[in-house]
Order: structure tokens, then sequence, then C-alpha cells
């Protein structure tokens, strides 16, 4: 619970312009708008994750993380988050590691927060009295993605966008090219 207090007072004395990164010899953005600081409050145990920027955009394609098991393309975590892949597009690979080649197929894993029914005892008042406002886009979607970018402590160490602020269409999804 320090670790998240100390991110939380340190997010509350700094203007967004100096967390928001924004990489110039790729197609990273400055956020279009800040990160939602409160998710903070909705993330299952945020002491396994570490904080790399509090605060980024990505772009990329929504592809699917369950290989075909559900339509929406996202894992249902037992806490509530819905884990999904986002393939980058060329120029954001520092937003990946060995992790994430090794376990999410190269992918950049992102979390929405208590997108689901909570069905893990410990992670219940995580999501206690929450509605998810982040709208999840269709596999395919090509999307400017928003949020706190971390590296999971646990598993494979891979990197994340966790938890998600927004998620942007910005260009058709792969299914309507066709």
């Amino acid at each position: 619970m320090i670790p998240l207090l100390l991110l939380l007072v340190a997010l509350a004395q700094h203007p967004w312009g100096n967390l928001v990164y924004s990489y110039p010899s790729s197609n990273v953005k400055i956020a279009p708008e800040p990160c939602n600081i409160t998710l903070w409050a909705r993330v299952y145990k945020p002491e396994r994750l570490l904080v790399k920027s509090a605060c980024v955009t990505v772009t990329g394609t929504i592809v699917d993380a369950t290989h075909g098991k559900r339509k929406s393309g996202v894992r249902r975590e037992q806490d509530g988050d819905c884990h999904g892949w986002l393939r980058l597009d060329p120029g954001q690979d520092q937003f990946i590691n060995d992790g994430n080649i090794k376990a999410e197929e190269g992918n950049l894993v992102y979390e929405i927060v208590c997108m689901y029914p909570v069905t893990q005892k410990d992670a219940i008042e995580a999501c206690k009295g929450y509605t998810n406002k982040v709208k999840l886009l269709p596999v395919g979607s090509h999307v400017q993605l928003t949020g706190s970018w971390v590296q999971e402590t646990n598993h494979d160490r891979w990197l994340e966008i966790h938890p998600v602020s927004s998620i942007t269409l910005i260009g058709a999804t792969l299914a309507s090219r066709k």
C-alpha cells in the first residue's frame, strides 16, 4: 500500500506535462488527456507492479490473447481485470521486453481494471462499488491506448499498460477493411 500511496502523492504534486513521456523516434504520442490516477485504487495488489512511466500513450492493433476462445479476445482475470494484447506499431519496441516475447507472443499486455465480476476473494475490495468506464474495442481495431506503463513482478516480468485509462479508435478495424 505504501508504494501506491507514494505514487499517488507524486502524481498529485507534479503537472502531467512532466510525467507523460514522448519518444521522438517512434509513434508514441503525448497522452491526449491525462491518465486517470484514481484507477490505481482499483488495481489488485499494486505493489506487484513497477511503474516505468505514470502515463504513456502507445498505438497498435488489438490482437486475440485467447486464441479464438473468446470473441472479445481478452482473458478474464480472477481479479476482474481483462488481460489483452496490443501488437505495437513500428518504432515502439521499448515498450516490450523478453517477458512479452516469451510469454505474450511479442505483444504489449494491457489490463482494464474491474471489467468483469471478481472471482478472487482477496481482490473483491479493489473493485467494490466501481463501474468500469473504459470500453474494450474489437480484435483488429487500430487504437491509441493510454495508461500507466508498468512491469509485472510476477509471471515472466513482462511490460504492460495497467491500469488502462482510455482506448481510442484511430483507424478502421481489420474486419471492416475486408
